[in-house]
């Protein structure tokens, strides 16, 4: 049994536009895919650091009430006391500190 298939031009090229036209649309559904998908993960990136940042200053505040309710050792209070704000400074510090590579494209000449 053979088959035999006979095409005229028009419907070959309609056939081959066809082909174009969905692989057009298969590309822009990916890029925005990709778009959508880089979207969340920013987005989930945000709430995780707030979560984490939220989290971090409950167990600074609980560690401090626990010091400040039971009065005794003064050394401890301060410690307790100060640790946040160090940590602050150097966090703060570092983010606001600018650096800038002025380096060519030929090596790290100025």
């Amino acid at each position: 049994m053979v088959v035999t298939v006979n095409l005229t031009p028009e419907q070959v090229l309609v056939g081959v536009g066809v082909l174009l036209a969905l692989a057009a649309v298969w590309r822009i559904g990916s890029r925005r895919a990709r778009k959508a998908a880089e979207a969340a993960r920013a987005s989930a990136r945000a709430v995780s650091l707030a979560g984490r940042v939220l989290f971090t200053a409950a167990v600074f505040v609980g560690v401090q009430w626990l010091v400040i309710a039971n009065p005794g050792n003064t050394t401890l209070l301060l410690v307790v006391l100060a640790l946040p704000d160090l940590i602050a400074a150097y966090v703060l510090t570092r983010t606001l500190t600018v650096t800038s590579l002025d380096t060519t494209r030929r090596g790290n000449r100025r």
